[in-house]
């Protein structure tokens, strides 16, 4: 069974830094491209980052050149950092693979705010 956990989050000024990281389990890791998404207040959810098996990364334009996404298929765990946060990034994140799976894991609050 697919089980995704985003522990971390929380809040941050303007211009700060967050990690969050994500535990996948019951899936095949290392062989799947996985992703992070957001969804903010009256949104629907979009992809922000994608890292594929190989390596491959991309990022939608709202978040390119401030935020990394990186894996480490030793612990099943997907990353992205955030950095220069900015007042709309403020959502619910997740992740998931690329495509998604039907399961979602519960996601985590991040809010920029002065």
């Amino acid at each position: 069974q697919v089980q995704l956990v985003e522990p971390g989050g929380g809040s941050v000024q303007p211009g700060g830094s967050l990690r969050l990281s994500c535990a996948a389990s019951g899936i095949a890791f290392s062989a799947v491209a996985m992703g992070w998404y957001c969804q903010a207040p009256g949104k629907q959810r979009e992809l922000v980052a994608s890292l594929t098996s190989r390596g491959m990364r991309n990022y939608a334009d709202s978040v390119k050149g401030r935020f990394i996404i990186y894996r480490d298929n030793t612990k099943n765990t997907a990353y992205l950092q955030m950095n220069s946060l900015k007042p709309e990034d403020t959502a619910v994140y997740y992740c998931n693979g690329v495509p998604p799976y039907d399961i979602w894991g519960q996601g985590t609050q991040v809010t920029v705010s002065s």
